[in-house]
């Protein structure tokens, strides 16, 4: 991470990421696709998620979180940086002549061979099935139902672990401390994610926000009681209720979304510790 100087008011607190482990090098053409912004609106013009809109132009890089490339070995030609996620990129080099982009593991460097296969060499950035990976060795990009793609712990400087495995499946403990039964014949790639730094940014000013595509956002306790159940009161008011709400009153910041019956309860041996209220 690098701490800007206080030359200017929004540079004072400023912690931005280092990008210097990067590959000087533009992005790959044929991997870009363009995004057309809604600046959350609907078919019908209307705004259905608040608070965006603006910010800079981005094209999304089509990142390979299967096994496409399986038994094929690749290079690492490059480390990119991906505007639409918090982790880093590399660019492979295959040998069947083809290239894609892959999420980078953290300490993966340029000129580094990786290969998927069923049972490859336990190395940074191998991919192979959770089955024969060893207990205790960090994973990332991981499979939840085999054969459709790597669906979590994909984020900056996360890593899930194996615990135990029981006949077909393998019991890994996930960043949230979640502990879940996955199929051993899943996919995983070895390592921990790149920019583990990432959380520790700081943005600044509300200038950098805004080249996000992140809209201001307004305080219900600031509105008054026709806009917002928060609103009202005479001066700085708490908010007069039990639990907060939404605009349209329904329970906010804490409240279960999971549906009771999912399919995969049966999976999560012990669930995730929910944060304490501050």
């Amino acid at each position: 991470m690098k701490v800007k100087k206080p030359t200017t008011p929004g540079q004072r607190n400023m912690v931005v990421t280092d990008y210097s482990v990067l590959t000087k090098k533009p992005p790959q053409k044929k991997l870009l696709s363009p995004i057309k912004k809604k600046g959350g609106r609907n078919k019908t013009g209307k705004i259905t998620v608040r608070h965006r809109g603006g910010g800079a132009k981005k094209k999304y890089r089509q990142i390979e979180n299967g096994q496409a490339k399986k038994d094929i070995p690749g290079k690492v030609e490059a480390l990119e940086y991906d505007p639409l996620r918090s982790a880093f990129i590399m660019l492979v080099l295959h040998k069947d002549g083809q290239r894609n982009y892959q999420i980078a593991p953290e300490g993966i460097k340029v000129g580094d061979e990786i290969i998927c296969q069923d049972k490859a060499p336990i190395k940074k950035g191998n991919r192979l099935k959770i089955k024969n990976i060893p207990l205790g060795i960090p994973i990332f990009n991981i499979e939840v139902i085999a054969k459709r793609r790597g669906k979590i712990v994909r984020s900056a400087g996360t890593s899930a672990q194996i615990l135990a495995k029981e006949g077909e499946y393998v019991n890994i403990v996930l960043p949230s401390k979640e502990i879940r039964k996955i199929s051993g014949e899943c996919f995983a790639t070895i390592g921990q994610v790149s920019n583990p730094d990432h959380k520790t940014q700081k943005i600044g000013k509300a200038g950098r926000t805004r080249h996000r595509g992140k809209r201001p956002t307004v305080r219900g306790s600031a509105m008054n009681p026709c806009d917002h159940p928060h609103g009202g009161g005479e001066g700085r008011s708490p908010i007069g209720l039990k639990h907060p709400k939404t605009p349209w009153g329904k329970p906010a910041l804490g409240v279960k979304t999971r549906k009771k019956n999912k399919f995969s309860n049966r999976f999560i041996i012990k669930r995730r510790k929910s944060k304490k209220k501050r």
